[in-house]
């Protein structure tokens, strides 16, 4: 699942293969709106496929000449960056926590 928070969209549940294409384009689309953060605290499931996910929707952000902060990383996400030694892609762009008060 993805919602809008201000200029965050996160992610929620698994984000796989069987997923992702449907991820990417409501994405794509609140990118286009002015969100300027991806938060992945929520998401549970994940595979290499989340990795292409952000990817893109950090070149979407660039195309409407923005950025595309990224929040909450899980651990296993960066490990799979590192791995493909892409690591940089994710790490240039972390985005601080909101704060609960």
């Amino acid at each position: 699942m993805i919602r809008r928070e201000g200029e965050r969209i996160v992610l929620a549940g698994p984000v796989t293969l069987a997923n992702v294409a449907a991820r990417l384009e409501e994405g794509r689309a609140l990118i286009r709106e002015g969100a300027a953060v991806a938060d992945l605290g929520e998401v549970g499931e994940l595979d290499s496929s989340a990795l292409a996910l952000l990817l893109a929707w950090q070149r979407e952000a660039r195309r409407g000449g923005r950025s595309l902060a990224l929040a909450n990383l899980p651990q296993g996400l960066t490990a799979i960056a590192r791995l493909y030694g892409i690591a940089e892609l994710l790490s240039g762009a972390a985005a601080p926590s909101p704060s609960h008060h």
